[in-house]
């Protein structure tokens, strides 16, 4: 379902809020209404969108997936620096493992997830 990047893109924007105004978001987006609509409602069906008083909110499967959307692209963001804690990481005791991922990654969510 999201696997298209227009599909990701009208996603992103009812997860960000920013798809109060649907003409904005057509012409951002490149898309014809009926382009838009069919989007729209397949992400309605997969469970992810549901409108609610003529606006368009995530669902909570929604917001689960939009967040975690967010997580791994702050870990793409942070790719090498991963790496470079893969590459380093076994030969240094647990504490001093702690001490490099706290210096070396700066979000916590992904600190928090390599620290537990």
């Amino acid at each position: 379902m999201l696997s298209d990047d227009k599909s990701l893109a009208v996603f992103d924007m009812v997860g960000s809020s920013l798809s109060s105004d649907s003409a904005a978001v057509l012409t951002r987006l490149g898309m014809t209404k009926k382009q838009y609509y069919w989007k729209m409602n397949q992400l309605i069906d997969a469970g992810l969108v549901k409108k609610k008083s003529d606006r368009y909110l995530l669902t909570s499967l929604g917001k689960i997936v939009y967040e975690t959307q967010i997580l791994i692209g702050k870990a793409v963001e942070d790719y090498w620096k991963l790496k470079a804690i893969d590459s380093i990481r076994n030969p240094f005791p647990v504490d001093d493992q702690k001490k490099m991922i706290d210096i070396i990654i700066e979000k916590n969510d992904i600190k928090n997830i390599l620290l537990n």
